[in-house]
């Protein structure tokens, strides 16, 4: 049975160019940063830490704690170590497991492959020792195991995650190119708003932005509506600690919140996919919903944001001439929204220029492969100088 109170290395994976915003969720939930990289941050924990971890982090795409590892120089080493880890002690030996991985060794052309010959190991091992053998394939909603295999180590984890958490399960309805959630929670948290300051978000499409900013102003579990989770089919996995979990973060969130949530777009459809998801999010009664041009978006009086993530035209075959939207987006900044601070994503920097305002500061993102920045803008009444 695995010691959900052993501490190990748990390796907490993000989107590239997030892991400072992911550093610091970590340090607020109470655990110290052991190494930080591009796309992750390293800690020491227990599997039950990791239970919080999973529930509580925005911006983390998977949670993953460290097994073993070891020096391995051919897939021959690499099945004979993995086969003699005790694997019955984690997976259920009539329970279903799921192997993924990042692979660059020079032995190994095709990740799959490296796949498995650990998936074969594991089965072995369980076979000898409970005459049982497991089933496993890609189905990433029971026990899941990670691979990390470069030129000089091999690691073995335990995905406690599964699917990656950047699937809330709120997105039931799409709108075209959805963001995804843990983006949209850096980008809200990148910005200058805060609870109780007013967050617009013209262009809404899938609502995904106004969610997670609605999320933080409740102090809302980013996995609130979200029930599996990869440590849940682990052996030894109590569930008594999970829902006491799920209950102090119900009991931490709040009702109702200061300041207006905002989301408009011009496409009918986008808006009805958008109040779908804050409807299955939970957050329905608190974003004001419109269908309207940019322009016509409403402003309240007050402290607030406004973020925009309009088009990029960069898919392939994209002949929409953007350059009058994202005029159309400036002047819509400065007649608009004095007071305010804009926000502008985009990973088009030619057609950023079209807005026709000097970004105070442009910070990094990618979205998948692409990329991007938020342009932050500082909108006066008229002048600066004024």
């Amino acid at each position: 049975m695995a010691d959900f109170n052993q501490k190990s290395t748990v390796n907490i994976s993000c989107p590239l160019g997030l892991a400072p915003t992911l550093k610091e969720e970590i340090i607020a939930l109470g655990f110290t940063p052991k190494e930080i990289r591009e796309t992750g941050v390293e800690i020491e924990a227990t599997l039950n830490d990791c239970i919080s971890l999973n529930f509580w982090l925005r911006t983390a795409h998977r949670v993953h704690y460290l097994i073993d590892e070891k020096p391995i120089h051919k897939p021959d080493d690499l099945r004979n170590w993995v086969k003699r880890l005790p694997w019955e002690e984690w997976i259920p030996h009539e329970g279903y497991f799921s192997v993924t991985s990042r692979v660059d060794h020079h032995t190994i052309e095709n990740d799959q492959f490296a796949n498995l010959v650990v998936k074969d190991a594991v089965v072995d091992r369980i076979r000898y020792k409970k005459n049982v053998r497991p089933d496993s394939g890609s189905d990433l909603q029971k026990s899941v195991l990670f691979l990390f295999w470069n030129q000089d180590v091999a690691r073995i984890f335990i995905d406690t995650s599964g699917e990656s958490l950047s699937r809330r399960n709120y997105r039931t309805a799409t709108a075209a190119a959805p963001m995804q959630e843990s983006l949209a929670a850096a980008i809200v948290q990148s910005t200058n708003w805060k609870p109780g300051m007013h967050f617009i978000n013209p262009m809404t499409g899938s609502g995904t932005l106004a969610i997670e900013a609605a999320f933080i102003a409740l102090n809302k579990a980013p996995a609130s509506v979200r029930n599996n989770f990869g440590f849940m089919h682990l052996v030894g996995y109590d569930d008594e600690i999970y829902q006491k979990v799920r209950d102090e973060a119900k009991k931490s969130a709040l009702k109702e919140i200061d300041g207006k949530i905002i989301a408009t777009d011009h496409d009918p459809q986008a808006v009805l996919s958008a109040q779908k998801n804050a409807k299955t999010a939970g957050v329905d009664h608190l974003i004001e919903f419109e269908c309207c041009d940019i322009s016509k978006t409403h402003i309240p009086d007050g402290d607030g944001v406004v973020v925009v993530n309009p088009p990029y035209g960069m898919r392939l075959g994209e002949d929409t001439d953007l350059r009058p939207l994202y005029k159309e987006i400036g002047d819509f900044m400065k007649s608009n929204c004095a007071g305010k601070t804009g926000y502008v994503f985009t990973a088009n920097m030619a057609l950023a220029k079209k807005i026709g305002l000097r970004a105070a500061s442009r910070t990094q993102f990618f979205n998948t492969t692409l990329e991007c920045r938020l342009l932050e803008f500082e909108l006066y009444s008229g002048s600066k100088k004024d």
